[in-house]
């Protein structure tokens, strides 16, 4: 398919592009905007023109987007959100001199957070945002980090920023996007309290706990045996835990969820650390809310 000219797309055939893919098809686009569904044809036909590119597969189970499609769609979003915020920053900008009008910022802020990440990193950081912005409305996603992550919430336009496991440079995020590191927390044994051998236990794992950053301290560790209980998540293996079902190596701000019956052993000076950091799209790292939310994260400890 060749560009018939300048690849310039109305909001309205950006949500269009948005809908179809997140409802599985033109019928159900069109129900979602209140379109026909002849309309939403003619607009999907349209964008792929001045695209160059076929942006969905169309079959008798619908439509899905193809590569090119995906990434038609995640721009889509995140060109959507700036139309949704610039009333909002501009007024806010203009209501004061030299500064922001913070009564004036108002609307959604999309997180998306890793579990542990939600229960114990943002909400103090949210609560101190508001009490500044009051109006600005927080929605956080929670997503476990596998595959793309929560990073790949930002990456598809779903989030304005994510809370996510980073490289100790804060590199190895998704292309186009930016981010930092905001807390270092170290791992831990954590084991039934007042065991005698922790370490003789069977392991607990979860499927979100090993990363690269801990790869290399896990091989180096002849103590350490295969998993024998894999759980969905950090909460699950605590509780295991505390029943005395084996041992597990954890992250600090897991171990907030620790009770009596939980013991937690300092695994040494050369103990693994988790790097836990921001990633957002550049666009989004301009707007008052997302770096108001970045400083108050920054002011968290673990």
């Amino acid at each position: 398919m060749t560009a018939a000219g300048p690849a310039e797309l109305a909001p309205r055939e950006l949500r269009v592009l948005v809908a179809v893919a997140e409802t599985g098809g033109f019928s159900a686009a069109a129900v979602r905007l209140g379109l026909t569904q002849s309309a939403v044809s003619h607009s999907v036909r349209g964008s792929e023109a001045k695209l160059g590119a076929v942006l969905f597969e169309r079959g008798r189970a619908g439509a899905s987007p193809t590569a090119a499609g995906e990434r038609a769609v995640a721009l889509a979003r995140r060109i959507l959100r700036l139309y949704e915020s610039l009333g909002s920053e501009v007024r806010a900008a203009a209501g004061t001199s030299g500064g922001v009008d913070r009564g004036a910022l108002r609307g959604v802020l999309r997180i998306a957070a890793f579990r542990s990440a939600a229960l114990h990193l943002l909400p103090p950081a949210l609560d101190r945002l508001t009490a500044r912005y009051p109006g600005v409305r927080p929605e956080v996603r929670v997503v476990r980090e596998l595959g793309a992550g929560t990073a790949g919430e930002v990456a598809a336009g779903r989030a304005d920023l994510a809370v996510a496991t980073l490289n100790a440079d804060g590199s190895g995020l998704p292309p186009g996007l930016l981010g930092g590191v905001l807390v270092e927390e170290a791992y831990a044994l954590v084991h039934p309290a007042g065991h005698a051998d922790p370490r003789s236990l069977p392991l607990l794992d979860w499927d979100e706990n090993c990363g690269s950053y801990t790869r290399a301290w896990w091989r180096a560790q002849d103590w350490i045996p295969c998993a024998t209980v894999k759980a969905e998540d950090d909460g699950m293996v605590l509780t295991m835990v505390g029943r005395g079902l084996g041992m597990a190596i954890m992250p600090e701000l897991s171990l907030r969820e620790a009770g009596d019956s939980v013991g937690i052993t300092d695994l040494g000076p050369s103990r693994p650390v988790r790097h836990v950091g921001y990633v957002t799209a550049p666009e989004s790292a301009a707007t008052v809310a997302v770096r108001a939310l970045i400083r108050e994260l920054r002011s968290e400890k673990v």
